[in-house]
Parts: structure tokens; sequence; C-alpha cells
């Protein structure tokens, strides 16, 4: 099972910059495209060190957030790369990071913000939603991330024509963005589901969230849950991708929907030992939180093979 960190760090030397519209749009251009081409160019090095420290921490898989380049699709303030001072450079650095990974076996994602929503009953959030995907696509073609992860967006009083929005949509999306595309199950609105058909007719994998599946249930185990969206990937050719992550309150009661600092180990599914998937931890304690649930994995499995104990209560 390869873990995955998502986009920042909490000890590591590694931050990301960015600036705002405002702050931009008070700019001539030529000193707007010099800011931004600084601060493209650090992302990118930060990018490195961030792939850099994943790889020294065993970590095999990285969330890339998704202002790499800040703004790049503001419709008064966006650029190309081709735009910036340093936009050679900039593009040579991208190589260089998408070979770095490549070499080690680090799998890169996105996942944009909330406001990309292909199932909106309104034509400005689309449009805005398709080229904010774009922009994330020549990025992943760019850096060789596989997979650009969405939620299915609101329901709007009417779940299965949101989702037919949704498919027709897809089909105005440029290849690059469907080829990399993924749906996942969310903590209010859409289930495992409620989502597997439209992924089943669109060849889109499913990301399986477990800790969405447990606040917005549906019916399905957590083990029937993660087979049949294993199957959205075998149909693609690729690595499984789930998503884990433990209630900041317990299960107990009150809102269990904010992430905790760390894993409870006890929140990881026993039918995931083992399996051949990426797992992204999305823990507040950032990468503290995979490293110490890497350790508490090996630890539990250490204790299997010594024999000290027939079998983990929930773990295995």
């Amino acid at each position: 099972m390869r873990t995955g960190l998502c986009c920042l760090f909490k000890e590591e030397k590694v931050s990301f910059r960015t600036t705002t519209a405002k702050v931009l749009s008070s700019l001539p251009r030529g000193e707007q495209l010099a800011k931004l081409s600084g601060i493209c160019h650090d992302n990118v090095r930060n990018l490195q060190l961030a792939l850099e420290a994943v790889r020294r921490l065993g970590i095999g898989a990285f969330r890339i957030m998704s202002p790499l380049f800040p703004r790049m699709t503001h419709p008064q303030v966006g650029y190309e790369i081709a735009d910036l001072p340093s936009g050679d450079l900039i593009s040579g650095l991208l190589e260089d990071v998408g070979n770095y990974a490549r070499l080690h076996d680090i799998r890169l994602s996105f996942h944009p913000d909330q406001f990309v929503v292909l199932s909106s009953p309104h034509p400005h959030v689309v449009a805005n939603s398709i080229r904010e995907l774009a922009y994330q696509a020549r990025l992943g073609e760019a850096l060789g991330a596989d997979l650009i992860n969405i939620h299915a967006g609101g329901v709007y009083g009417d779940k299965q024509q949101a989702l037919e929005r949704f498919r027709r949509h897809f089909f105005h999306l440029p290849e690059t963005v469907r080829s990399r595309l993924t749906l996942e199950n969310d903590d209010v609105s859409y289930t495992v589901r409620d989502l597997l058909p439209t992924c089943r007719m669109l060849g889109i994998p499913l990301v399986y969230d477990v800790h969405h599946h447990r606040c917005n249930p549906d019916g399905l185990t957590v083990e029937e849950a993660t087979e049949l969206a294993g199957e959205t990937w075998q149909g693609v050719g690729k690595e499984q991708y789930c998503h884990l992550s433990s209630p900041r309150g317990g299960w107990g009661g009150g809102d269990s929907r904010p992430h905790a600092d760390y894993i409870d180990p006890e929140d990881l599914p026993p039918c995931w030992r083992g399996r051949g998937m990426t797992v992204d931890i999305e823990a507040k304690a950032k990468e503290l939180a995979v490293v110490r649930l890497m350790e508490q994995m090996n630890q539990k499995t250490a204790v299997i093979h010594e024999g000290h104990e027939e079998r983990p209560r929930n773990l295995l």
C-alpha cells in the first residue's frame, strides 16, 4: 500500500508562495508577470524539495497544491507559462521535477478547489471549472501527474439531473483532462453508490474516501465499496486511489467530518492491508501523520509475523 501526502508539510522546510488577484491588479502588466514569474519559479523549485522530502520519508505519493501557479486562470490577471520572463526556465524545471517523480516512482495528483463544479446549472461556473481543469491538466502533462480528482458538486434539488449535467459537461473537457479525471464520494451529498453508474458510463475511476463513506453511508460495506471502486481503476489500467482520515472528535458523537491531526490505526480498513493501492492520508499533522501511520502499520505487521498476536482487532 502506497501512502500519500497532501500538499503541505508540518515540519519539513518546504513551503509554497501565493498571491491574490487584488495585489496583481494593482500592478502594471509587466510587473504582474515579473512577480508571477518569481513565484512560479520558487514554487517549482520547492516542489522538487517536496518530492525529495517524501522520498526520504518513504512516502510514495504527493498531492500537488492547486495554486502551484497562482491565479493562472483568473479572467483579469491570468497568464501562460510562456508569458513569464522566466518561462523557459520554469518549463525546464517542471520537466526535471516530473523526471524525478518517475525515476523514484512517486505518484503525483491534483485535487482542485471546491469551486470546480461540472454539475452546476450555471454556465459561467462550468466554464470556469473547465478552464481550471485544463490548467491543472497542463501541469499534469508536464509533471506526469496521472489524476485530477474532483467531487460531483451540489445536488441543486435533483441529484440525477445534476449527474446528467456532469455527464454532458464531461464531453466538453480536453482529452488531457478526461484521461486524468477522477470522482470522489463526499461526506454530504454523493455516495459511492450514487457515483458508480456515472463512473462506469464515462470510464472515470472512483476515488474511494472511507471517512466520507462512514459519514455518508449508502448501504455498501467498506469491503464492498473498496472492491467496486477498485473495478473502476482496473478499467483504465491504473493503481487504485483512496483517501483515509480520522474524525477530530472521534466517532462517539458530534460532527465526525472534520479531520484529526493524526490517523487512528483502527480507521484503516482491514481489507486495505496488502492491497496494491495508493492512499492519501488527509490529516492535519501532514507528513508527521503519514510517517506515524506507516510506523504503526509496520509494527503491527511485525507483531503478526512474530506470532505474538493471532489477529489485530481492526488493522489487518
